[in-house]
């Protein structure tokens, strides 16, 4: 993904322009054109006081398709998304998985790892690996294991629908046994 990579730092300073981080890229090449998907959200400090809206998503467009018709990276035509991350965050760098320890995430690999290219864990970690390179740690059902960032190919965050509210308790947990409420 090397030209997602070069492509996301030619954007960033752009986004950062408009008060906005770039989480990242998803560079999807198809025959007849490529999707360009850019991930925006506010700035980790601002989190708890905005969110991304339409109008950021228009704005960024805007600026983004300027600067790529003047520095032209991208061979061929190619659809421009901007979005923000929404509830099922895609994470694309180890600061990113460090933001969320304690969540988690469903991942696939680049290259398998004790016999997997797919995950889905617990963030328990993210350090330094043998190599030199950032890793993270996932508890995987009570088992430990440690992923290169390097070899993850794509990393999205697990929903959690109940403490989102979005999920109603199943009939029974939450008034008692048979679901019925005691009377008063």
């Amino acid at each position: 993904m090397e030209k997602a990579r070069d492509i996301a730092e030619l954007l960033a300073p752009t986004v950062q322009a408009l008060g906005l981080e770039l989480l990242g890229i998803e560079y999807l090449p198809a025959p007849g054109g490529a999707t360009v998907r850019l991930y925006i959200d506010v700035p980790e400090s601002e989190a708890g006081e905005r969110a991304v809206g339409i109008g950021d998503c228009e704005a960024v467009s805007r600026e983004v398709s300027g600067v790529l018709d003047v520095e032209d990276p991208i061979s061929g035509h190619y659809t421009l998304e901007v979005s923000s991350p929404g509830v099922d965050r895609p994470l694309f760098d180890a600061p990113q998985f460090a933001r969320f320890l304690g969540e988690q995430a469903k991942v696939a690999l680049k290259l398998p790892q004790d016999g997997r290219r797919r995950l889905t864990g617990r963030i328990v970690s993210v350090n330094t690996d043998a190599s030199g390179g950032d890793a993270v740690t996932f508890d995987i059902d009570g088992q430990s294991l440690q992923v290169a960032v390097g070899n993850i190919d794509k990393a999205r965050l697990v929903p959690d629908w109940a403490a989102l509210g979005l999920v109603k308790e199943k009939p029974g947990k939450a008034a008692g046994k048979g679901g019925k409420s005691a009377k008063h």
